[in-house]
């Protein structure tokens, strides 16, 4: 009886989070796959059926050339392309700037360490479009960085630092820095210090170190820093519509010109899938070879 109560509770407790999941995202995605498959005057019902049954016969109509037409169109692929570079740019510069900060926190002391904590949360007690607007008047042609480069006679005209590549990977670097520092100090915090003092008796030097112990201690942090950063990076729509220029196109715009401009909804449809794929696909490639590697170990 004990065992059948644990067993029950047991499956509920992981039972509920699977179920959020499914309801969050399986069933959404669900739709949106739907409607990938679909003509545009079917579109607008998201919970009907690629399926019709006429005189006796069930038919089947799957329509594939939306996705073909990503294939061929040079605009998509270059899109997705621009999409990967920024994101990827966003998360090393993440990765270089947050993990000093996080070894940082790691090492400081114990009571000082909730307050780096917190400096690190406040930006969160902001709304993240007010301080993406905020960027605006800062990197702005007569905005306060220029004016403040004009008044100390550093420049002779304002640059041109909106609505360019700058502009676009500083406001995501921003955006997202929280999200690769919080997952490295959770590592960092952990890490068995004694570890580093018998490298430094073994004669290694701080450098030595750093690369041979810490980096390698910290890889966990490092791949979640680094998921949490990239993913949403590559579907941002935001800091593109606020920061970057016409050379910046990302597919979070293109996600929204064929939604809410064009309204061709089985085409936004199949963007997204396919990022979706792009994100996933690799990612469960890389956590089969790390519980391979895990497991050979």
């Amino acid at each position: 009886m004990l065992t059948l109560r644990w067993l029950k509770g047991r499956h509920f407790v992981i039972g509920v989070p699977f179920v959020w999941l499914a309801m969050a995202f399986l069933v959404p995605f669900l739709i949106v796959l739907r409607l990938s498959f679909v003509e545009v005057e079917n579109a607008g019902n998201p919970f009907g059926t690629l399926a019709s049954y006429v005189d006796g016969i069930i038919q089947i109509k799957i329509k594939i050339s939306t996705y073909l037409f990503i294939a061929e169109d040079d605009l998509y692929i270059l899109t997705y392309l621009s999409s990967l570079k920024y994101a990827l740019m966003t998360t090393l510069l993440c990765l270089l700037i947050g993990y000093p900060f996080a070894y940082f926190m790691a090492r400081a002391k114990p009571t000082i360490r909730p307050i780096l904590m917190m400096l690190v949360m406040l930006p969160f007690w902001t709304s993240f479009l007010l301080r993406i607007y905020a960027w605006k008047g800062i990197l702005a042609n007569h905005g306060i960085l220029n004016d403040i480069l004009l008044a100390m006679g550093v420049i002779d005209q304002p640059l041109q630092m909106m609505n360019t590549s700058f502009s676009l990977v500083l406001g995501m670097v921003y955006a997202y820095l929280p999200f690769m520092i919080l997952p490295l100090y959770a590592n960092l915090v952990k890490m068995d210090v004694r570890f580093l003092e018998a490298a430094a008796d073994l004669g290694a030097t701080p450098m030595q170190t750093f690369w041979r112990i810490t980096v390698p201690l910290s890889k966990s942090g490092i791949i979640a820093g680094s998921m949490l950063v990239l993913i949403p990076s590559v579907g941002e729509y935001v800091i593109p519509e606020l920061l970057g220029g016409p050379e910046t196109l990302m597919i979070g715009r293109v996600l929204w010109d064929e939604f809410f401009t064009n309204n061709d909804w089985p085409m936004a449809s199949a963007v997204t899938v396919v990022m979706i794929l792009l994100i996933l696909v690799p990612m469960a490639i890389f956590n089969k070879y790390q519980a391979e590697q895990q497991g050979r170990v």
